[in-house]
């Protein structure tokens, strides 16, 4: 010490940058912590540390107008939050998982022939005849009973995508195609964008100068490797055709152990990898996909699907409940094992396997039979087939978080480009789908349990 004036010194504490710097974090990670404990508002996502991408993947022109008309959300809620691990982590076991995995769609037999349908025509008791898979040895009706219009370079580097590949797809100019966000700096190394499009599509993208179809190479939009699909040989309906690449995504990538689909209406906002290793690997599952944000039960997305016209053959519609109602379709009740019968597959995360195929398959029959409406068969699949689909429904608040949803392309009429006039209607929808026939519907003992759950 001097003689005289003492000096001051800091506390030993403070003279520590290391130390302080650590002790700042402690006390904002608590502080964060325990307002999420008790105002929990948001879904907070622990992100990994990493620095995601910032470079935009592409240029649209002003005219595209890619981000117009977004859906905004409402939900002020948040009752499960997910966390996510360690970017690098992620990406080194997910590696490890496509790299090492015996898991391939070879695990399923696929019947083979010549039709001049491309999903086989099946009959009702022909495709509930596949729901219980005794053995790996039957071959099992899965689509492409007739070639899948794609060009051979395209179907190779389909064929040589392993690990995980994102797959969308725009038919009859339907949406906009928009990039990723936030892709770690590896991801576009090890994870493969595809896009599947038709002729209608391809020619809009051309008049706004995002592609020529003049050129002789493959078509590239940023992160996304676009498929041109020749439609005129698949369905008349463009989306039936958008149902082959969302879900028989397994056999058109028969070498991929991930996927994930994503709705060209949807903007993913978290890595891929991320996304997969959060929702599918860490909960030991072959499928997750959100729950309906409004819908539990498949016979309430039924009567919206004919109230709101989503798809015009009444008649039909009230034809193919009826089939499941006679074949066993059950409402839902908190004894199933899973929290919805009805999903919002606009964002599907699988994983490729015995499982998971044979839904897929067994899923896409039913809309070849009836109609590309793929959450009124989803339940009726899922609750019969053999083995069962170990499945993870996730909240509504999750998808809101990891994806942004915009409207469909609107057409000069008003109307938007998914309401197809070459559609055949059957009848104008004035009622509900079995409002005068419940009394001797095959669907009566269903709609019974089903109010009368809703009234207790």
């Amino acid at each position: 010490m001097v003689m005289g004036k003492a000096k001051l010194s800091k506390p030993l504490i403070f003279q520590s940058k290391l130390l302080c710097v650590s002790l700042l974090y402690l006390v904002t990670t608590l502080f964060l912590a325990l307002y999420t404990s008790i105002n929990p508002t948001k879904c907070l996502f622990r992100s990994s540390p990493f620095d995601p991408v910032q470079t935009p993947f592409f240029s649209y022109p002003s005219s595209y107008g890619e981000h117009k008309y977004v859906i905004p959300t409402h939900r002020t809620s948040c009752s499960s939050p997910i966390y996510f691990s360690d970017y690098w982590m992620v990406l080194n076991e997910i590696l490890h998982l496509s790299q090492n995995s015996s898991v391939s769609s070879h695990a399923l037999r696929y019947m083979k022939g010549n039709n001049k349908n491309f999903g086989g025509n099946l009959s009702t008791q022909k495709r509930i005849s596949y729901f219980d898979l005794l053995n790996d040895s039957v071959e099992v009706p899965c689509g492409f009973f007739k070639r899948f219009p794609i060009s051979d370079p395209d179907r190779m580097a389909m064929e040589s995508c392993h690990g995980v590949v994102v797959v969308s797809a725009i038919f009859n100019d339907h949406d906009k195609i928009r990039q990723p966000k936030s892709l770690g700096s590896k991801t576009r190394d090890n994870v493969c964008f595809f896009m599947f499009v038709d002729d209608v599509t391809l020619k809009r993208l051309d008049h706004h100068e995002i592609i020529s179809r003049n050129s002789s190479h493959e078509y590239n939009v940023g992160v996304w490797r676009i498929i041109k699909v020749s439609s005129k040989d698949l369905y008349d309906n463009p989306a039936m055709n958008g149902m082959i690449p969302k879900h028989l995504v397994h056999r058109l990538f028969p070498n991929s152990k991930f996927s994930i689909w994503v709705d060209a209406k949807l903007q993913l906002m978290v890595d891929p990898l991320i996304l997969i290793h959060a929702l599918v690997v860490s909960e030991k599952v072959d499928m997750a996909v959100s729950k309906h944000p409004f819908f539990i039960q498949t016979m309430e997305e039924a009567l919206a699907t004919a109230r709101w016209k989503k798809w015009k053959d009444v008649d039909g519609l009230r034809n193919q409940m009826e089939t499941y109602c006679e074949n066993g379709l059950q409402p839902w009740t908190p004894k199933k094992p899973y929290p919805s019968d009805v999903p919002d597959s606009a964002l599907i995360l699988r994983k490729h396997g015995l499982n998971n195929n044979l839904f897929s398959c067994l899923l896409f029959n039913e809309l070849e039979a009836f109609n590309p409406r793929d959450q009124l068969p989803f339940s009726y699949v899922r609750d019969h087939m053999k083995p069962k689909l170990r499945l993870n429904m996730f909240e509504v608040e999750v998808f809101e978080q990891v994806a942004v949803e915009y409207r469909h392309n609107l057409k000069k009429d008003g109307t938007t480009a998914g309401e197809f006039s070459s559609l055949k209607r059957t009848k104008r929808v004035t009622d509900d789908l079995f409002i005068n026939s419940s009394c001797c519907s095959k669907c009566h003992n269903y709609l019974l349990e089903m109010w009368g759950e809703s009234h207790d």
